[in-house]
């Protein structure tokens, strides 16, 4: 036969993320349908949503696919649609297929003149029979299920036994400087009304000692990080504990694991492992999304609050596992004040990360369903984002996005902890303050995207001052403390006190370090002056180093000097080592 070659399309949000939808189609046609006609083809193209669409025509156009099938998400699908507009003008006798959640409700309004068919649900045995058509004849388009055709919808397909995928990934050379996303099971057991998952509620393990092979695959060739797109890891709870104790006792001191996981259904036998865990071995996303029992029930979101509050501090007590925790703004019952609630009750968890999302009305959902009766109104265009809601006006949803930036920018970079935890206390709540901190910038036309680390600390030092402007000193060396922990600076920041300890002292201090390693332990064969770059003493009046916002308020009798070591830091923080140090004790 001619050279008939099928290009899979995947358009990812960034560089470093990666389709698995489409190596999955591909992986199973070359296992199930190794049999193919001489001259059949099936390539793999990735971009992203950031270059020129016009860039990705014309190398989908230099490939000279005979079909082009994409993968459609709510990240990409903007871009497919330019893309559709023009390829067909280009590539005429070129089939187009779609597939994937953001194309699978409204298939009927897509095929047409620039769309052959649309792929709907599971796709794998699907792509399968669909190249045995095209590259055998047989079957029908009409008796293949599962596809949208000119003639309508063929059917449903049957769910795909999960146990017959094969392992996608035979080499990390692919997926270099990339996030590998892995499958261990498919389905959810809960019908959460604004996911998808709630549509698909039968819950399919892979067999765990094809999981455990698989996983070890990463384990043996460092992968950096594998993200589990399971939508509640641990729903079942024997499933969870023995891939945990796999990594655990197979653990490479170098792979990262993350897991979205339904934090009230943690066990003890899992709580168990997990505390023994390597800092940093896996991190956790956790689904709050409210603290609003009427928002819990209708949204069909069953969570024990308790038991979840309880487990997220048992966790955070183990200090080795990254915790990012999740709020919707814009769900049905959630007014101001109720969410308002839920940010603060969600904060005083402390989670790594706080991430503060708004409702997207998925095609399909459920909840596009109860949208007109919940008066959710949301945007025309992907990401299909709410505008307001019978509870939440869109004043509300503006001041909310203020406070996201804020809480991305001072609380989720990491970078201000000490300070903001401080500040905090000058509030009523922590939600008053990013609030506050949201208008500041507004007031005074800060801008939230700066490159310059500089600029957000200087901005965050002027806000402080202007509620509590006899404290200025006090925040001034919370900021230089949170900046040094993070970075050893080229030039001290213009707010920063001086740092008036005698050269002369801290040349003798790294003399007496190069020889004794009173403090720098495993430092042997470096230079004085060699640790002097790779460190940095600071002192301080105040001891901002305490966990405590009341303790860091007290001046200290004589100031104390902190050693920053930048060549061991912390997996989870990033932030660079610390000790007080006595600068004359070693001389």
């Amino acid at each position: 036969m001619e050279n008939f070659n099928v290009l899979l399309i995947g358009i990812n949000a960034k560089y470093i993320h990666s389709n698995p939808a489409i190596y999955s189609l591909k992986a199973y046609a070359d296992k199930y349908y190794a049999d193919r006609p001489r001259g059949a083809r099936i390539d793999i193209a990735e971009y992203t949503i950031n270059q020129p669409y016009t860039e990705i025509i014309a190398d989908i156009y230099a490939r000279r696919p005979r079909i082009a099938a994409f993968s459609c998400y709510i990240w990409n699908w903007s871009v497919v649609r330019d893309i559709l507009a023009e390829l067909p003008k280009l590539l005429p006798d070129t089939d187009v297929w779609l597939g994937g959640p953001e194309v699978s409700y409204n298939a009927d309004k897509l095929v047409g003149s620039a769309v052959t068919g649309v792929m709907i649900g599971e796709g794998e045995e699907t792509f399968t029979e669909l190249l045995r058509h095209y590259w055998e004849g047989v079957p029908d388009l009409v008796d293949i299920k599962g596809l949208f055709i000119s003639s309508g919808f063929t059917g449903e397909r049957a769910l795909t036994d999960i146990n017959r995928l094969p392992f996608i990934y035979d080499n990390t050379v692919t997926f270099q400087n990339r996030i590998i996303y892995y499958e261990s099971q498919r389905g959810c057991p809960f019908r959460c009304a604004y996911c998808l998952s709630s549509i698909d509620k039968s819950v399919r393990l892979r067999d765990i000692e094809t999981v455990k092979k698989e996983l070890q695959f990463f384990l043996d060739n460092k992968v950096k990080q594998v993200k589990f797109i399971d939508r509640t890891f641990n729903c079942n709870a024997e499933h969870a504990l023995s891939i945990w104790k796999y990594l655990k006792e197979n653990d490479n001191d170098v792979t990262n694991f993350h897991f979205e996981i339904a934090a009230d259904l943690l066990t003890e036998a899992q709580l168990k492992v997990m505390s023994g865990m390597r800092k940093g071995l896996i991190q956790i996303e956790i689904g709050v999304q409210s603290t609003n029992p009427d928002t819990l029930k209708a949204v069909c979101r069953h969570t024990d609050l308790l038991a979840l509050k309880n487990n997220v501090s048992v966790v955070r007590g183990f200090g080795n596992i990254h915790q990012h925790l999740d709020l919707i703004a814009g769900l049905p019952y959630e007014d101001y004040d109720t969410f308002v609630s839920s940010f603060n009750e969600v904060y005083d968890m402390k989670p790594n990360q706080l991430q503060l999302g708004f409702l997207k009305v998925l095609k399909g959902s459920p909840m596009e369903q109860a949208a007109a009766d919940y008066g959710i109104v949301y945007g025309s265009k992907p990401p299909y984002e709410v505008l307001y809601t019978k509870w939440l006006g869109f004043d509300d949803i503006l001041r909310l996005k203020g406070v996201e930036e804020m809480v991305e920018l001072y609380y989720n970079s990491g970078q201000f902890e000490h300070t903001v935890s401080v500040l905090a206390g000058e509030f009523g709540s922590p939600f008053e303050m990013y609030l506050s901190l949201a208008d500041y910038y507004k007031q005074n036309d800060f801008m939230t995207n700066t490159p310059s680390r500089a600029y957000r600390y200087q901005a965050l030092l002027d806000f402080a001052v202007s509620y509590a402007s006899e404290k200025k000193q006090l925040y001034a060396q919370l900021l230089v403390f949170d900046m040094y922990l993070r970075e050893n600076l080229k030039s001290r920041p213009a707010f920063a006190t001086s740092n008036d300890i005698d050269k002369a002292v801290v040349r003798r201090f790294y003399e007496h370090e190069a020889k004794e390693h009173i403090y720098l332990s495993g430092y042997d064969g470096f230079s004085s002056a060699q640790l002097a770059r790779m460190t940095h003493i600071e002192g301080f009046t105040y001891p901002v180093w305490e966990s405590s916002p009341e303790k860091c308020q007290s001046r200290l009798a004589k100031t104390a000097y902190i050693l920053f070591d930048y060549e061991h830091r912390d997996i989870l923080t990033n932030n660079a080592a610390w000790q007080l140090v006595n600068i004359t004790d070693c001389i």
